[in-house]
């Protein structure tokens, strides 16, 4: 069990609306937040490091880049999901990864610059895996505005 202190809450509550694009957005994020430059990279450090933030970094739009994002799927033993997650999360492609209670219980997005990476990582995903990937094209987008306060 992670526990958050208030600043971590500040932090997460905060920046889930976004990130300042400027010269100095960390110190400006600071600034929002009321901490300084210095522990908000430091507590962003170890809430990524404890896992309570699975990444942090931007989220770019692919396709508007001129490349392509895919949901996909696993079926995973069990015994095998936390090491075939690691082996997934090795790839650069892949944005997020989670665990879902169905047959096919791990979901990730993989998105890439290049649209041909997305069936290629696929590939090398079964193949390091031995486990079939499920490609899921995204036929339609809806914007859902979710936001997790903690």
């Amino acid at each position: 069990m992670i526990t958050l202190t208030a600043t971590d809450r500040i932090i997460i509550n905060g920046l889930q609306g976004g990130f300042p694009l400027s010269e100095r957005p960390y110190a400006d994020a600071a600034d929002m937040l009321g901490i300084s430059e210095g522990e908000l990279i430091e507590r962003l450090a170890a809430l990524v490091a404890a896992g309570a933030v699975s990444r942090f970094g931007p989220l770019w739009n692919s396709e508007e880049m001129g490349g392509a994002v895919c949901l996909a799927a696993m079926a995973v033993p069990a015994e095998r999901f936390e090491a075939v997650a690691e082996q997934v999360n090795r790839h650069p492609e892949i944005a997020h990864n989670y665990e879902r209670g169905h047959e096919l219980n791990m979901w990730f997005v993989i998105s890439s610059l290049d649209p041909e990476r997305i069936t290629s990582t696929a590939a090398a995903i079964e193949a390091e895996t031995g486990l079939k990937v499920w490609l899921m094209p995204k036929e339609e987008e809806f914007f859902v505005g979710f936001r997790v306060e903690v």
